[in-house]
């Protein structure tokens, strides 16, 4: 939840899930704030970069020389929504895979 671009609803989002799928509360907390200022940037250029997938013939390119102006936004808007959605569902799909894999491993090696 931590990545899909509904900024300032995302821990409220989560927290709700959590409760709905009967999930621990507080590692949902610490898994949800991996939007920190350092990955900040990361999370934004990758999740533009998804969405170049989604965009066919017509994927925009970003420009760090030029200035970022309201029509930019607007211009690679959808291209990043998609990005960003994608990005955490690839996300989500990928560390839950390894993590349920490291606890069926440290569950085996337990008994």
């Amino acid at each position: 939840m931590g990545i899909v671009p509904i900024w300032g609803f995302q821990l409220a989002v989560a927290i709700t899930l959590s409760f709905l799928l009967r999930l621990n509360k507080v590692l949902v907390i610490i898994a949800a704030n991996i939007s920190i200022p350092p990955l900040i940037p990361l999370i934004l250029y990758l999740s533009h970069r998804a969405g170049a997938i989604w965009m066919g013939e017509e994927p925009q390119r970003i420009s760090f020389s030029e200035e970022i102006t309201f029509e930019l936004v607007k211009h690679n808007f959808v291209q990043y929504v998609l990005g960003a959605i994608s990005l955490a569902l690839a996300t989500g799909v990928i560390f839950g895979g390894v993590t349920y894999a490291g606890l069926k491993l440290f569950k085996s090696s337990k008994t």
